[in-house]
């Protein structure tokens, strides 16, 4: 008999079935497809991947599940940095799941999963890395409530060799980018995956824990101990949930508008003291000048802590942590500046991965340069052609492109993502420029941008194409013929006065 070739095509999968001209062949035929169409709707459940594919960051976040909410509860003892903590992490499954990976560098005791014990063990390849096997899997699109239960000293925890979890002289504070979380609590560690968040820590009587978000009670569990309670209802990245914990001169209130704020300061800044507070007790002020160029403060509270071991600066959401290094500066208030500004663009709207570092640093630092220009001490057009002016055609300065990025915390990154945003302000107009701001945090607030939707959103505001501007101060490894400001500029624009100050880092 001679045989014909069926072609058949199953949701896009294709396959070639020969197809005998005998009785009860179109039978064979029904039941193979019966077989590929049961096959395709019922995987076999798999683990979730180790990373998820961030062009910088192989290992960060986690495949196979996204996170709604962590629910955190720890008992910290000052004297000896000892941290005992049980994080419930709420999570939905985006696949049919038979294990996945926590980011977390302590040592654990147990894990659950949706109420049974479930295996766990350290990743043989890294050790900030905690690899789970329920015990049966979780089917797709599923809640999945994970309970997990550790304890260690996170101030002897490195990633990558980089401490991020401190031991002060009355206790201990986390802070630092790209990851801090894996030191204090176990999370999917990446930008992408924001969940909402619940943190409490049981301290010595005398002491002070200050989170995210707002402080939603205090209470004493046992005699001579005090739980604080904090609560942050806004979507969070996981680098951006904070904690400390210690001695700290505490202070809240209201500012003029109702909202409410908490500020802590180290004693231990000494002299540094009053600045800081002063530099800090202006963040209102910062947050409504801000407001009338971005649009509403996202957030329902404010505030910032100021501590004596750490020499930097970091976003964290709602409460800024200040380091060290700023409070002699002519103007402490620009770092405030800075970092009150993520608030809107790097916390509010977080970059999708780790490659759009830009949208979060180039913004602030524009930012810094709007409130300089507030403040009466330069314009901004002054301050990016002083930057432009700065750094002569063969600086290696203007061999890093920002699109994609594969640096995070280089000059190019600040300084270069500001002139973009000049730029573009020179070939709008201010009105078109700051409409295309608002509607681009209205856009995607609570949520996640990249590069390519903040041009595609500024063409759309503008009404025309933009690829040339961005590509000239994004991509293109050479020092764009004319200034930010669309003309020629001197080298005596770099000797601005103020600039050092303006130019201070706020590396993570």
């Amino acid at each position: 008999m001679v045989p014909i070739l069926v072609h058949v095509s199953v949701w896009g999968r294709n396959f070639i079935m020969r197809k005998r001209t005998r009785a009860g062949s179109g039978a064979v035929i029904v039941g193979l497809l019966a077989a590929l169409l049961t096959g395709t709707a019922h995987a076999e459940p798999s683990p979730g991947a180790p990373g998820l594919g961030d062009p910088i960051y192989k290992w960060a976040g986690n495949g196979g599940y996204t996170v709604d909410h962590y629910d955190i509860d720890l008992i910290y003892h000052p004297d000896t940095d000892g941290l005992t903590g049980q994080a419930t992490i709420r999570a939905v499954t985006t696949q049919d799941l038979s294990q996945f990976n926590l980011d977390f560098a302590l040592g654990v005791t147990s894990v659950q999963v949706g109420g049974e014990q479930a295996t766990f063990a350290t990743h043989p390849d890294n050790p900030a890395e905690l690899v789970v096997t329920p015990k049966r899997p979780v089917a797709a699109h599923q809640p999945m409530d994970v309970v997990v239960k550790y304890a260690g000293t996170p101030s002897q925890v490195r990633l990558d060799t980089v401490q991020v979890w401190y031991h002060t002289a009355t206790g201990g504070i986390v802070t630092g980018q790209p990851r801090n979380c894996r030191a204090w609590y176990p999370c999917n560690d990446h930008p992408s995956d924001k969940a909402t968040y619940t943190v409490s820590a049981t301290v010595p009587n005398g002491n002070v824990v200050v989170s995210n978000g707002i402080l939603a009670g205090r209470a004493n569990p046992v005699p001579g101990w005090t739980k604080w309670r904090w609560r942050a209802d806004e979507p969070m990245v996981s680098y951006l949930a904070f904690i400390a914990l210690g001695k700290f001169e505490f202070e809240t209130g209201a500012t003029a508008q109702g909202l409410p704020y908490y500020n802590a300061f180290d004693p231990a800044l000494g002299q540094s003291l009053a600045a800081a507070k002063a530099a800090i007790r202006r963040t209102p002020e910062v947050t409504d000048f801000f407001a009338s160029k971005f649009g509403p403060y996202p957030f329902g509270s404010t505030g910032g802590v100021a501590t004596n071991v750490w020499p930097a600066a970091i976003e964290h959401q709602t409460r800024p942590v200040y380091g060290n290094q700023f409070w002699d500066d002519a103007d402490p208030t620009s770092v405030v500046a800075h970092e009150v500004a993520h608030q809107w663009f790097g916390d509010s709207v977080a970059m999708r991965d780790w490659s759009n570092m830009w949208l979060n640093e180039g913004f602030a630092t524009y930012s810094e340069w709007l409130w300089a220009e507030h403040q009466g001490r330069a314009t901004a057009a002054d301050l990016a052609d002083a930057f432009y002016a700065k750094y002569s055609e063969k600086d290696p300065f203007w061999n890093l492109r920002l699109w994609p990025g594969t640096r995070l915390f280089d000059p190019p990154v600040y300084e270069r993502g500001a002139m973009t945003l000049h730029a573009l302000r020179t070939e709008v107009g201010d009105a078109v420029f700051f409409r295309t701001l608002q509607s681009y945090h209205a856009k995607y607030r609570d949520g996640h941008a990249t590069t390519e939707q903040f041009v595609q959103h500024a063409e759309q505001v503008a009404g025309r194409k933009l690829d040339t501007l961005f590509k000239t101060w994004l991509v293109d490894p050479v020092k764009p013929p004319v200034g930010p400001n669309g003309k020629a500029v001197t080298a005596a624009a770099a000797n601005l006065p103020g600039i050092h100050e303006a130019t201070a880092p706020h590396s993570h």
